[in-house]
């Protein structure tokens, strides 16, 4: 009978946020999302139409994790998502679908960090360290310092209370976190920023530094929004896109150092690093450029 009662209040906790407008989805016990049921198993569906590839599920069960969380009160009551919430171990929310950026801080060291670092925002309390609020939305991202990870668009925040303070329009000094993303296997204490694309790498390039590296940041942002699968493909697909920008440049243009940082960028979210070279190498190679086989910086 209490595990009724906490499923109880998780569902009031839901519907009092879908009426600020916020989507809400449950969680299980362990605090992940409940899996995907057999009809959606594997993204069998499709996915989810609000999924960064939009797909066609019409599935009303909250499957798709982040991608199921809903603003409406008859989702959220309905009998579809019944089982969820007699099961439920927390609430969460779509942090950019709330229009709003959570920094986690999970750990001590990261909340020393923040505290020195970011501007002071609305904190909330969690069981290891805080979540830092933030108005505006922005591409999600872990590890972008050891024990920081950015959950905004196309991620889930659990629901731990309204917490303190005034809550502050996005800084630049969040929005540049992304750029220095730790790479899967790196050493938790030494982050491994992204390498430096500059002229002292590119003696024969046509564009400027700036160009270069927005287009960078932006494939970047595609291959870390690949988180369950794709990125790979995805890799080879900027590696490509880049390589054909400079077919005209009398070089050399550094590419090997923006592959390295594409290889990261998949390795981040689960590609191996054979596998991540592998596809970066292919791009450039379809788009006519000889690079050095990129390797991990």
């Amino acid at each position: 009978m209490a595990h009724d009662t906490t499923a109880g209040e998780y569902l009031r906790q839901a519907l009092e946020l879908v009426a600020r407008g916020v989507p809400v989805l449950p969680l299980r016990e362990g605090k992940g999302p409940f899996g995907n049921c057999s009809a959606c198993a594997k993204n069998e569906c499709g996915g989810r139409p609000n999924m960064k590839s939009a797909g066609t599920c019409a599935c009303p069960r909250p499957c798709h994790g982040w991608a199921a969380a809903s603003a409406s009160a008859d989702v959220v009551t309905s009998a579809a998502w019944a089982a969820a919430w007699s099961r439920a171990g927390a609430v969460a929310y779509h942090p950019g679908g709330a229009g709003v950026t959570v920094v986690d801080l999970d750990n001590t060291d990261a909340v020393t960090w923040a505290r020195q670092t970011l501007p002071v925002t609305r904190t909330v309390a969690t069981t290891r360290g805080e979540h830092w609020i933030y108005l505006g939305t922005m591409q999600s991202a872990n590890g972008v310092r050891p024990g920081v990870d950015i959950k905004s668009l196309m991620a889930y925040a659990r629901w731990l209370g309204p917490g303190s303070g005034q809550m502050i329009r996005l800084p630049e000094t969040v929005t540049s976190l992304p750029r220095y993303v730790v790479p899967a296997g790196a050493v938790a204490s030494s982050p491994v920023p992204r390498a430096a694309w500059s002229r002292a790498v590119a003696t024969g390039c046509r564009h400027t530094e700036r160009y270069v590296r927005t287009g960078l940041d932006k494939g970047v942002a595609m291959v870390i929004g690949h988180r369950e699968q794709g990125a790979a493909s995805q890799a080879f697909g900027v590696a490509r896109f880049l390589g054909s920008l400079h077919q005209e440049c009398p070089g050399p243009c550094g590419l090997e150092t923006l592959g390295g940082e594409i290889v990261a960028a998949a390795i981040s979210v689960g590609v191996p690093e054979t596998y991540a070279v592998r596809a970066v190498d292919r791009g450039f190679t379809e788009a006519g450029i000889a690079v050095p086989s990129t390797q991990m910086v």
